[in-house]
């Protein structure tokens, strides 16, 4: 039986606020990402090398190991950015009914990579449009950035981007960059409003297509992959940004500063 899919509604780059701000997410092409980050698409598509040696995923309380990553954390405030030293990763239950109130440390992504200027240009961005949507008019305030990279691979036959099932995380913005995708079916993004009817479903499946969503109004999810041919695995990178602080920063102990 063939699998149906849904195209992604895409957004056009000059109006990627006023979507967030009317319907709660937005949409963009790979080429429109770039030119919204900007950044030719071949800069983007060489940050693809990492993720083919990305660690273990140790802290998956569903048993799995089709899960890989790596983790980051950076302010930026005013157009400038800092990565700050690593830390866990934290959620309430509230927001992670599986792994909430753990302290997970995944390893850190790789220095090479948050060097890269077309790194620093895509975090720009994204402070950017949570500067529009989110902050007092004329007032920008800092933005407590979590980067993330996945792996789900179909090793074992299955692969679940989101265990947790439907959730929110806690923040202000959420950015899902679908970085790759080889020999999979499933993945469908579903995003639901947390207080109405509406809801929109569709698969990403072009490299460096991306989802922005309004994380106190939207609910997401992406159901699970299962392979088509050998070693298939989805890609991406998952970015937040939230006003204030870290999620946990008050019961998250901190590892020595960086550098």
């Amino acid at each position: 039986m063939a699998q149906v899919t849904f195209s992604p509604p895409f957004t056009a780059p000059s109006e990627v606020a006023s979507q967030l701000r009317q319907a709660g997410y937005a949409v963009l092409s790979p080429a429109d990402v770039a030119r919204w980050v900007g950044c030719g698409l071949s800069a983007l598509m060489a940050l693809n090398g990492d993720w083919a040696a990305l660690p273990p995923d140790d802290f998956l309380k569903d048993g799995g190991r089709y899960r890989r990553r790596r983790h980051a954390c950076f302010v930026a405030q005013g157009g400038s950015l800092q990565q700050v030293s690593h830390r866990a990763h934290w959620q309430p239950v509230e927001y992670n009914a599986l792994h909430g109130g753990m302290e997970r440390w995944f390893a850190p992504m790789e220095p090479g990579t948050v060097a890269q200027p077309v790194w620093q240009q895509l975090l720009a961005a994204l402070a950017g449009v949570s500067d529009a949507v989110f902050a007092p008019p004329g007032a920008p305030v800092p933005w407590f950035i979590e980067a993330h990279q996945f792996r789900i691979d179909t090793t074992d036959g299955i692969g679940r981007p989101t265990p947790e099932g439907a959730h929110r995380d806690g923040v202000d913005l959420v950015a899902v960059f679908l970085v790759a995708r080889e020999g999979v079916k499933g993945g469908e993004t579903r995003v639901f409003e947390a207080a109405g009817p509406s809801g929109q479903r569709f698969t990403l499946t072009e490299p460096w297509s991306l989802l922005l969503l309004d994380d106190a109004r939207m609910i997401h999810e992406s159901t699970p992959i299962q392979p088509v041919s050998e070693g298939g695995y989805r890609d991406t990178l998952v970015v937040t940004c939230r006003r204030g602080n870290f999620q946990g920063a008050d019961v998250v102990g901190q590892a020595a500063a960086v550098g």
